[in-house]
């Protein structure tokens, strides 16, 4: 999957909206909260999400796909990995657990910011 492909499924999800809140980086959020980074685009494409409630829940990712997936860095431990777009992660998984990030975030959502649609 490329890079914008994966940017535009994002922005596809109802309530879904690009920030730029560093420099060179690119995350995608509903109400207030980020539920996919997409990075700067340098390098191997890749999307970090939500990919489990705990750190031993994400981590079936790293089992899974130890060649395509880590551990991302600073929140790793509350459940967020790193996939990379072009490798051994077939499309439909990439967009089911980018659809399951964004349903983990939406739940935390307080209703006031939650998406209507």
């Amino acid at each position: 999957m490329e890079r914008a492909e994966m940017l535009a499924y994002c922005l596809a999800k109802p309530g879904a909206w690009l920030d730029r809140p560093w420099e060179g980086d690119e995350v995608v959020k509903v109400g207030s909260r980020i539920f996919a980074f997409l990075g700067s685009g340098g390098g191997r494409p890749t999307v970090g999400i939500k990919c489990g409630p705990t750190r031993e829940v994400a981590d079936e990712w790293l089992h899974r796909h130890p060649d395509d997936a880590s551990v991302m860095a600073y929140i790793g431990r509350s459940g967020w990995n790193t996939l990379h777009l072009d490798g051994g992660i077939d499309d439909e998984e990439l967009t089911e657990a980018v659809d399951a990030s964004y349903d983990m975030v939406v739940a935390k959502l307080p209703k006031r910011e939650r998406p209507t649609a």
